[in-house]
């Protein structure tokens, strides 16, 4: 049961390492796009691709969909990157349902822990299997895997890593939960670093922030649904960009936070409160990403003056 790209990897998996895969669930096709053209999830994609039988349920409480479900005489019901599962679905598989949840849990419980854990500097997270019970992310846990963050490390290159690491963990789980060699710890009760929904306002740069605060949002946020900041020019025009890489550079200065130092033909600096944010990677609204002197070069003799 599953949606994006994050969820096919394990039943790629489990797909090549012979499990019976009785059926597929994920969200519903739907418009997407400036054409509104209408859209299958990738677990759909993948599936159909496998000759699968898919399910698309509007809502999980459907009877119709309770009763195809429950036809299906699952063994295990693996959750990855789907929706809060209602008590008459979780409880049909004999063997259980479990999810598999991308931070080190209890920490990082929610929608985006692979955003958060970036955000917050954190120096290490991992993925977590764990049986899912009535709250969300708070089931008792299976297995878990730690992995390091490296200081440069985007959401999508984090995103990437776990991926693999969780499919994996995901195949243990199964043959753990098949051969009854599992012993589910209770998640401890602890001080708790959430992982909500990340919207606009959240993506949005605080210059006066410190200088790796800022440069974890931007890494935490990248590639999307990327960090953003307004370009000032003399004139009062603003133009929103998407910072999506950047260097931090901490240097005692004078300068209103916000303020751009360009120098040479590929270096934009972004004055924070200790310091500078040199941009690598930008993306104007309406274009493609470019590298910092893409963006110097087409606007030579109009440069921004400040970030707001």
């Amino acid at each position: 049961m599953g949606t994006p790209d994050f969820a096919v990897e394990p039943l790629r998996k489990i797909i090549d390492a012979g499990c019976n895969v009785v059926g597929v669930v994920t969200v519903p096709d739907k418009p997407a796009g400036r054409g509104q053209k209408i859209h299958s999830s990738p677990v759909k994609l993948y599936a159909l691709e496998k000759g699968l039988k898919v399910l698309q349920p509007e809502k999980l409480k459907n009877p119709e969909f309770i009763a195809e479900f429950a036809s299906l005489q699952p063994d295990i019901a693996i959750v990855v990157a789907f929706r809060m599962l209602p008590e008459s679905i979780w409880t049909i598989p004999k063997l259980g349902t479990f999810n598999l949840h991308a931070s080190l849990l209890p920490q990082y419980r929610g929608a985006a822990p692979i955003n958060w854990a970036i955000i917050n500097g954190e120096k290490k997270t991992g993925v977590t299997t764990f049986l899912i019970d009535r709250e969300i992310d708070t089931g008792s846990i299976l297995f878990n895997k730690e992995v390091a963050i490296h200081e440069n490390d985007t959401a999508g290159d984090l995103h990437d890593k776990l991926m693999v690491i969780g499919a994996d963990l995901v195949l243990k789980t199964i043959q753990a939960l098949a051969e009854k060699k599992v012993n589910p710890i209770l998640q401890e009760k602890e001080t708790i670093k959430p992982a909500p929904k990340i919207f606009r306002e959240t993506c949005r740069i605080d210059w006066s922030k410190k200088v790796l605060d800022v440069h974890n949002l931007i890494r935490g946020l990248s590639p999307y649904p990327g960090a953003w900041s307004e370009l000032l020019y003399d004139d009062g025009k603003t133009i929103q960009a998407k910072v999506l890489k950047s260097i931090p550079i901490e240097k005692t200065h004078q300068l209103d936070c916000g303020t751009i130092i360009v120098e040479g033909k590929n270096t934009l600096n972004v004055a924070c409160n200790n310091g500078f944010i040199s941009i690598t990677e930008i993306q104007l609204a309406g274009k493609r990403p470019m590298l910092t002197a893409e963006l110097i070069n087409g606007l030579r003799n109009a440069l921004p003056i400040k970030m707001i």
